[in-house]
């Protein structure tokens, strides 16, 4: 959940640039020997590594709208940190009212992402960053239009030098400051991973069970593997194009070879049970559906990626399956949102 507040608090940016600082910007995991543990620190580029004040600028500029064309949606509208940082429709929904074809999908752990969106199109945070403010369906805010908004808002100046002295405000610095901000969205400790560091009390006998399963006969860490439950590859699981609709060729549009065609990203298993509706196109409201649609081997099998194939789970396999994804939810971050310049 999140509120509103006159003032800007220590709470998020200054507690986390202190953690990065402390832990630095390196990969280092919880316990060398589990790779199903979250690193301690999020990784970041050397040309932005993450300071208190790009945070707090990151921070303005995520929940500002007159990034926006009409100033009425804000990176927040879709990406609402009450909602697992979603924004809990089947597909979002642009610039004015349209409704978009694609599932919008959390940012949670993004950071570690080594590339970004369904289709992979961008390749980092930074580049990511200012793709859905400038993109006609969504914010529909040209980026030289924006730069001259942001300019022409005295009170954003000081951040900008405080963040990136003697830059001033660019979709370059823009874009570096929502990066910053977007890398302290991390998901917190979850009750398997308190069972993975020793508390055999955490979860039920039927999530362990469903864990093995999740790694042996259902197949699940084929593709969501290691600590953030996922390659970063592209995979065509079988979702059927609902009657009426375009076929999405997901990243085929950026990497034209056969096998990609029909194929999205691997999405992160973090907080999970918080970012439903699911898939690429939201067909699924619950993780229930989600696993019987695995275990039968998908719908449409055109293209289909090998390792799709129907499972044979019981009934009671694909419960234990659910109880296990169920704790990989962590507390919600608390969020307060912030004063905006003027």
């Amino acid at each position: 959940m999140y509120r509103k507040s006159s003032a800007l608090r220590l709470s998020l940016p200054q507690v986390l640039f202190v953690a990065f600082f402390v832990l630095g910007c390196a990969v280092v995991c919880a316990t060398e020997s589990d790779p199903w543990l979250r690193p301690a620190a999020a990784p970041a580029p050397a040309d932005n590594a993450p300071t208190a004040a790009r945070v707090k600028l990151g921070q303005m500029l995520f929940f500002d709208p007159r990034l926006s064309r009409k100033a009425s949606m804000s990176c927040a509208t879709c990406h609402n940190p009450a909602l697992g940082w979603t924004d809990g429709l089947s597909t979002a929904v642009g610039f004015d009212m349209q409704i978009l074809g694609r599932n919008t999908p959390t940012i949670v752990n993004t950071a570690f992402n080594s590339i970004q969106m369904w289709d992979g199109r961008k390749k980092d945070l930074e580049d990511q960053a200012t793709g859905p403010i400038s993109a006609g369906g969504e914010m529909n805010m040209p980026l030289p239009e924006m730069v001259a908004r942001l300019q022409a808002i005295p009170g954003y100046a000081r951040y900008f030098d405080d963040a990136y002295p003697g830059q001033g405000v660019s979709d370059v610095t823009v874009a570096r400051a929502i990066a910053s901000y977007e890398r302290t969205v991390l998901s917190t400790e979850s009750p398997f991973d308190r069972w993975r560091k020793g508390d055999v009390h955490a979860v039920s006998e039927d999530a362990k069970a469903g864990f093995e399963l999740f790694q042996g006969k259902a197949k699940c860490a084929v593709c969501h593997s290691g600590f953030n439950f996922t390659d970063n590859g592209f995979h065509n699981i079988g979702i059927k194009t609902p009657e009426g609709h375009d076929y999405d060729v997901g990243r085929y549009a950026q990497k034209p070879i056969k096998s990609m065609r029909g194929a999205f990203k691997t999405p992160t298993l973090r907080d999970i049970g918080l970012t439903a509706p699911y898939m690429r196109n939201g067909c699924y409201k619950t993780l229930k559906e989600v696993v019987a649609h695995y275990n039968r081997g998908g719908d449409d099998q055109d293209n289909l990626d090998i390792n799709i194939v129907p499972l044979g789970l019981s009934d009671g396999e694909q419960d234990q399956l659910v109880a296990f994804l169920q704790t990989l939810d962590g507390t919600p971050m608390q969020v307060t949102v912030p004063a905006l310049p003027h």
